[in-house]
């Protein structure tokens, strides 16, 4: 993608701040760099920059859209913060991957009451294509009985089984997932998702409560009826606030935390 300022509605052009109209009529006040900010998530998005690639520099990207360095800068330092891109030392900048030792942690916020962060042991259990339920197709914004995949998994910490996962994702973008493929691929689920399907994980929002196990996810978690766990129900999104992933796991804490940091 050849992104160009000057086709937009509000085009960059200067060193300032555009301004558009509300749907009241109103003018909007758009500041310069989050325009530039939307215009490099645009080719995140179209993957002209892939994952794990080099971005062009900040002097190259100002001359592109006809901007100061510093409005790129401030841009690229909100990507960053929202974890988009990664700035590397004497390097420069690169679109994150969900490969990177880093990210592996950062939708998983487990951890041992020591405040490590141990790593963990993955173990199918399902992977399956059906219809989706009311409630899924709901938070997937799909329409009912379209068509989702299931996978089941356990995790396990230093041997003992800690976390059930049931994930849920849209069947047209996870065309061919199967669990072969996923017990053949080496790595986390959201690097694969990234690598494999082109669908990478933005953000997600998360409700978590406290719960008793029942019957069923109490034997796949080797604890009583009734135990206590936190369940953790989330939905993931990719570019554009789209709805990709809807997961809902049981965790056994005895001996880990669940962690948000928040801002």
């Amino acid at each position: 993608m050849n992104a160009n300022p000057a086709s937009t509605a509000n085009p960059p052009g200067q060193d300032g701040a555009g301004t558009g109209a509300s749907s009241s009529g109103s003018p909007t006040f758009s500041p310069l760099y989050q325009q530039i900010k939307g215009l490099i998530t645009q080719s995140l998005e179209t993957g002209e920059w892939k994952p794990g690639e080099i971005i062009p520099s900040e002097m190259e990207l100002a001359a592109r859209y006809k901007v100061s360095q510093g409005t790129v800068r401030k841009a690229i330092d909100e990507l960053a913060a929202e974890n988009l891109l990664v700035r590397r030392q004497g390097k420069g900048t690169f679109v994150a991957t969900h490969s990177e030792d880093r990210a592996q942690f950062r939708f998983l916020r487990l951890l041992a009451d020591d405040g490590a962060e141990h790593p963990h042991v993955s173990r199918l259990l399902e992977c399956r294509r059906l219809r989706a339920t009311a409630d899924i197709a709901r938070q997937l914004e799909l329409k009912p009985a379209d068509p989702v995949v299931l996978i089941r998994r356990l995790l396990q910490f230093d041997g003992e089984t800690t976390v059930l996962d049931e994930i849920w994702l849209p069947g047209g973008l996870f065309r061919g997932l199967t669990l072969e493929r996923l017990s053949e691929y080496k790595g986390p689920l959201y690097a694969m998702f990234e690598s494999e399907f082109g669908t990478r994980m933005i953000r997600a929002s998360e409700k978590i409560r406290a719960v008793a196990a029942d019957p069923a996810v109490a034997e796949q978690l080797h604890v009583p009826p009734g135990f206590p766990l936190l369940s953790v129900e989330r939905v993931s999104y990719t570019y554009g606030d789209k709805p990709v992933e809807v997961r809902r796991g049981w965790y056994v804490t005895n001996g880990y935390y669940y962690q948000n940091d928040l801002s």
